[in-house]
């Protein structure tokens, strides 16, 4: 990866914790100064593993006993001098486990294999390492001391161009800049590997401030890296959970510090992550897990999640306790373990982010057109200090699947072409993550890719369903079909509740606290709490601001894919049901006979359920927001 970020004209910036430093002395100092030009030895872990294997491990013989109170303890067998008896079996083992250690393949540490790899001509490194062990093209190993301003002059080397890489640990976290600064040569874009988080959130944040700062030509990437082994997402996490708490002030406006560097499911320490994490101890505790049961856990582990009479405990373990104690598993166990666990924290984020309520900080808003288009003062403070309401009209250019996108994307995960015999959509069926059930049971899921939406499905859902598989040439031509009226920009509006926010907090959306930023076209920039339109509505009046109208495109939005319910003219009411595992919009009410043909004839439909007639307008969504609106003016 790194070989391809250079040729691509990028230059990359490792940041890890490790140097070996220590390790390079004590083998140092078992070879003769005269052989250090032409070195053959080894800087990997396998010291510690055999120092621990030599001295550590347990070799001697015990016997069981039974007390006076009848508890089964063990004590050591000694020989006619008072000496430990040594056990033959144990003792064997570790010889075996020596002799295998010894035989295995060298594996120096990170530091090490960039510098071999890239030779240290390419390769820049800040640490504090005042020596270090090189190699030359020919394959000589030899020791290299390095003066005290290596630092700086391995620095300048990388902002100058006249080296490739630049790797720093935590000598070089404070007090340097390895950004592509306008001011120096080496402007060429930044790749920021996260080799090594360490233990301490601090420092890792530190680090990623070194490539990312002012008078750069342009933005770094960023790109943590960790192993398969599942409980290393407990420093990811703590990273991230840090950098969405940093927040930069930039004229007075607080702006997240992920940066959108870290997934929403990443931050292990949200509130959806120690709900799933409660959710977890249930499972356990009623042994709905499959790959642990509640008594290995807690032995495993040292947490107790049950009372003296059986119970489930009222205070859980924390968050914290349980991310550090699984990293005490074995991996396979580990792995399986906080794979249940991750599929809880995603289940509840995507379910926030469904119903519009997950927390993500400050979002900056993008998009090809933003304006205000109405603004309106709605508090004014004793001080002068004003509140005041902005209507927001933005507008993006529509991003869609293209057929070669989608069949590259069916190809890559087998995935199946269907079609919908009751709307005519269709969509590339490929695996996602799966769900799981209150008992504990793991729902495989699907996930339904059409042109410009995502939705995901069970998969008996989905074998149940009006959803079947169709002949490529003619899912090609529907899918081509609905590209053709896609628009080419999407419009919608937002309201933000800027300025003096503290006096009328409580009258605003108690359940939807995001705040957007952005600039607008005319150069305007805004802060504020954002409000819905739907939810504008019920505010306008307390805020004393006019009546806000949603349009026919906006209520079925809301209804049908928010699942909200919206009162209509005439004592009517639009609501989302399912019905045969279908999502209708349905009107409610007292509906005549009389107007119900009016709501026929302007587009509605009618069905006979449980012996009752009800009324339904069309979800397509080519047709339906034309009925509806149809149905308002009806209905006004």
């Amino acid at each position: 990866s790194m070989e391809a970020d250079i040729a691509e004209g990028l230059a990359p910036v490792v940041q890890l914790v490790s140097t070996n430093e220590e390790v390079i002395k004590r083998r140092l100092a078992e070879v003769p100064t005269e052989e250090w030009n032409d070195l053959n030895i080894d800087v990997t872990p396998r010291e510690n593993i055999m120092t621990y294997l030599v001295h550590a491990f347990p070799v001697f013989l015990y016997e069981a006993y039974t007390t006076e109170d009848g508890e089964v303890r063990s004590t050591l067998v000694k020989n006619a001098n008072g000496d430990p008896v040594i056990c033959r079996e144990a003792e064997a083992q570790r010889d075996a486990l020596i002799g295998k250690i010894a035989a295995l393949p060298a594996l120096p540490g990170a530091l090490e294999q960039i510098l071999h790899h890239f030779g240290h001509d390419r390769v820049a490194e800040v640490t504090g390492r005042s020596v270090r062990i090189l190699s030359d093209p020919d394959g000589r190993v030899y020791v290299a001391k390095r003066p005290a301003s290596a630092n700086l002059s391995e620095t300048q080397a990388f902002m100058d161009g006249a080296k490739d890489i630049l790797v720093f640990s935590g000598a070089g976290n404070t007090g340097r800049s390895y950004h592509a600064d306008l001011d120096c040569q080496n402007t060429r874009r930044r790749v920021h590997y996260l080799l090594e988080a360490g233990w301490l959130a601090d420092g890792a944040i530190q680090g990623l401030g070194r490539s990312h700062r002012t008078n750069q030509a342009t933005a770094p990437i960023f790109r943590p890296v960790i192993t398969d082994v599942r409980g290393e997402r407990r420093f990811i996490s703590t990273i991230a959970r840090r950098l969405d708490a940093l927040g930069a002030l930039t004229r007075g406006q607080r702006q997240t510090g992920g940066q959108g560097l870290f997934d929403s499911k990443d931050n292990l320490e949200s509130i959806y992550a120690n709900a799933a994490l409660d959710e977890l101890f249930m499972l356990l505790y009623k042994g709905a897990v499959g790959c642990c049961s509640l008594t290995q856990f807690e032995v495993a582990t040292g947490l107790t999640l049950t009372t003296q009479e059986g119970q489930l405990r009222e205070e859980l373990p924390s968050m914290q306790q349980f991310l550090n104690r699984i990293l005490a598993l074995p991996i396979q166990l580990q792995n399986d373990l906080f794979e249940v666990f991750e599929m809880l924290v995603e289940a509840r984020v995507e379910a926030a982010i469904a119903s519009g309520t997950f927390e993500s900080g400050v979002e900056t808003i993008q998009a090809e057109k933003l304006e205000v288009v109405d603004r309106n003062v709605v508090y004014t403070h004793a001080s002068g200090s004003e509140t005041f309401c902005v209507e927001v009209k933005q507008s993006w250019r529509t991003e869609f699947l293209s057929v070669q996108s989608a069949l590259a994307l069916r190809a890559k995960w087998d995935g199946r072409l269907m079609m919908n015999r009751k709307s005519g959509r269709v969509a590339v069926v490929v695996p996602t993550s799966s769900d799981m059930s209150d008992s504990g049971a793991v729902i495989p899921r699907v996930s339904l890719v059409r042109p410009v939406s995502r939705t995901k499905m069970t998969v008996s859902d989905l074998e149940s369903s009006t959803w079947e598989e169709i002949s490529p040439s003619d899912w090609e031509r529907r899918w081509e079909a609905e590209v053709s009226q896609i628009p080419e920009y999407s419009t919608d509006r937002f309201f933000l509740i800027c300025g003096l926010l503290l006096p009328i907090w409580k009258s605003l959306d108690a359940d939807n606290m995001r705040v957007y930023r952005l600039q607008t076209d005319a150069g305007e920039r805004l802060l504020g709490r954002v409000i819905e339109p739907h939810k504008m509505q019920a505010i306008a009046k307390s805020l004393g601001v006019h009546q806000v109208e949603l349009s026919a495109a906006e209520m079925f939005e809301v209804v049908l894919k928010q699942k909200q319910h919206l009162p209509l003219p005439g004592g009517l009411s639009l609501r989302s049901s399912l019905l045969m595992d279908e999502q209708r919009l349905e009107l409610t009410g007292t509906i005549s006979d009389g107007l119900c043909e009016q709501l026929k004839a302007a587009g509605c439909f009618t069905e006979i359920v449980s012996w009752r007639r009800r009324v339904f307008i069309p979800t397509d969504e080519a047709r339906g927001p034309a009925v509806l609106d149809a149905v308002v003016t009806l209905l006004s």
